[in-house]
């Protein structure tokens, strides 16, 4: 491994430990004032300061670092985000082998998410893929990449600072990618990533200074939900559509 490898995970909270002998319990215990005098082990535990804390800037730091996508991706699989010690797995993004110009940005991962590693699973990754299909696409031309990588306990919303060190890894990808137009699934995500209320412009296109689109949409288990909003997606899935054909 590297330098800038571990330096990368030093800066992510990851330890670098040395372990205490297995066999000790073997060691023939000896009195102290004996071993002082002897020079042997008291077998007293090694004290291990704790690494720094992670901060915003850190983060911030690493993420310039990558100089491809995959990189990226190999970063956040080794990122150590506070929720990573709940979640059962990292669930990364998918990168588009043939991209047509779509990303879609959707919210934290789903319990069929963490169980599987693999964003929008269950259910609602079945109606994503039905949508994208309805309008010739598929998650081989269109990447997805969540707010948030891990679960958080219970499915709760994740706070300020779980989004926050996650959120520079999103806005890298957006770069490295440089897509046309930007989907955001679900109420948190076109908050975070379009700073817009979801239900004031729900499949209307906002221009940003980064020359992408982005047009935010209902999130799949709200469909679930209610089916009557189906109607709502299919017309800004099918200008979507019309924008990818017609630059």
């Amino acid at each position: 491994m590297g330098n800038d490898a571990l330096l990368d995970l030093n800066m992510a909270g990851v330890k670098w430990e040395l372990s205490e002998n297995t066999e000790k319990q073997n060691i023939k215990k000896i009195p102290q004032q004996q071993s002082l005098l002897s020079g042997a082990p008291t077998n007293k535990p090694v004290i291990i300061p704790p690494s720094a804390p992670l901060t915003l800037d850190t983060v911030k730091s690493m993420v310039e670092r990558p100089n491809d996508i995959d990189s990226l991706v190999r970063m956040i699989a080794e990122f150590n985000h506070p929720l990573r010690a709940s979640a059962t797995n990292v669930v990364l993004p998918n990168i588009a082998s043939k991209p047509n110009g779509l990303l879609i940005i959707t919210d934290f991962p789903s319990i069929d998410d963490d169980l599987s590693g693999k964003i929008l699973s269950g259910p609602a990754g079945e109606l994503s893929d039905k949508m994208l299909s309805a309008i010739e696409m598929s998650r081989e031309n269109v990447s997805i990449i969540p707010l948030l990588f891990w679960r958080t306990p219970g499915g709760r919303t994740p706070n300020r600072e779980e989004l926050d060190l996650s959120l520079p890894f999103v806005n890298k990808a957006i770069e490295m990618l440089a897509p046309k137009i930007v989907i955001t699934f679900g109420t948190l995500s076109t908050n975070e990533i379009a700073k817009t209320n979801l239900n004031d412009v729900h499949g209307k296109e906002i221009q940003t200074e980064n020359g992408y689109t982005i047009i935010p949409m209902y999130h799949p288990n709200y469909l679930l939900l209610k089916p009557s909003a189906k109607k709502d997606v299919w017309a800004a899935l099918q200008n979507i559509q019309k924008m990818l054909k017609n630059p």
